[in-house]
């Protein structure tokens, strides 16, 4: 592909973890780091060799000085525009061992306030790919906004657009969600959704039909994971199954932005259908066996010591 890497756009924010299992008690152990859909991706991406850039807003504070210290530190562009208001906090509580509880704390925070004039055209247009997500549509009119003038500029510059369903039931209603994410899939090339999203968009539960349908709306490239079960693709009008991997679960969270992060990765390196969805099954369970939104992302290294068990595509 032509381009310099993958460009996105979104909300990181602080992340506080419960470090033990079970009731909350005074003097709890926490853990500070941080944590974002896009953010996430962009590190792993990069950690697959592949340039990246993120672009938000964070709050001259600890959070905010942390993430610009970590994607910098990850080899992340951070095109990070300095807000006046706080960085958003995300409390992850554990009430039983591998399921987390998240409550957000992002309203009026500064990756809320993200919009459309803050989408830089120049690095957009020289990126391969643009990705973005539900998440981001579902913050507001700002946020929603750059996202949507991010995506005008990648197809004027005849730059790949993916997007990620990502459904956050806290933020939006299904109905909302559906009509919003619909009205841009038909300027995406690419999309990826879980098997509810893709109800959720379609109506249908069965995920060759869901599939289908979506690739009706416009995108070309149509991943829906499965869980446990694999993944199913539509790749240019060809169908594609993937079975998931037998890992020890350790915790799912990231592990979705893995996938994404390692089928974008291979998708720029120009690899056909097949060697993306290896890799991007390969990514996602490895990222299931440790704790973490983006720690234990894998780079080729990891990749190379996992390959024995890659999942055979049929």
């Amino acid at each position: 592909m032509s381009g310099s890497g993958l460009i996105t756009l979104g909300e990181t924010m602080g992340l506080i973890t419960q470090e033990g299992v079970g009731h909350v008690h005074n003097g709890e152990a926490m853990t500070f780091g941080m944590g974002g859909s896009e953010s996430n991706v962009a590190i792993g991406v990069r950690r697959l060799g592949v340039p990246s850039t993120w672009i938000g807003r964070l709050g001259d504070d600890p959070p905010g000085r942390l993430i610009r210290r970590e994607l910098r530190a990850e080899g992340v562009e951070a095109l990070a525009i300095e807000d006046p208001a706080a960085t958003g906090i995300m409390i992850r509580w554990r009430p039983t061992a591998g399921r987390g509880h998240v409550i957000y704390h992002r309203r009026e925070s500064a990756g809320s306030h993200l919009q459309a004039g803050d989408v830089p055209k120049e690095s957009v247009a020289r990126g391969a790919v643009l990705h973005g997500t539900g998440i981001t549509l579902a913050l507001g009119p700002g946020p929603a906004g750059a996202l949507s003038r991010a995506i005008a500029v990648a197809r004027e510059a005849g730059t790949t657009v993916s997007f990620d369903v990502n459904y956050r039931r806290a933020l939006w209603s299904e109905a909302d969600a559906s009509a919003a994410v619909t009205a841009v899939l038909g300027d995406c090339d690419v999309v990826f959704a879980g098997l509810d999203e893709a109800r959720i968009l379609t109506g249908h539960a069965d995920a060759e039909r869901a599939a289908r349908a979506l690739e009706a709306l416009g995108p070309r490239q149509v991943l829906i994971t499965l869980g446990e079960r694999g993944c199913l693709a539509r790749i240019d009008g060809t169908a594609f199954e993937v079975p998931a991997a037998a890992v020890t679960v350790v915790d799912t969270v990231g592990a979705g932005d893995a996938f994404v992060a390692g089928y974008l990765a291979e998708l720029i390196a120009g690899e056909p259908p097949a060697q993306r969805l290896a890799t991007a099954v390969s990514a996602g369970a490895l990222a299931v066996t440790s704790p973490g939104d983006w720690e234990d992302m894998p780079d080729r290294e990891a990749l190379e010591r996992y390959a024995a068990d890659e999942p055979v595509i049929r």
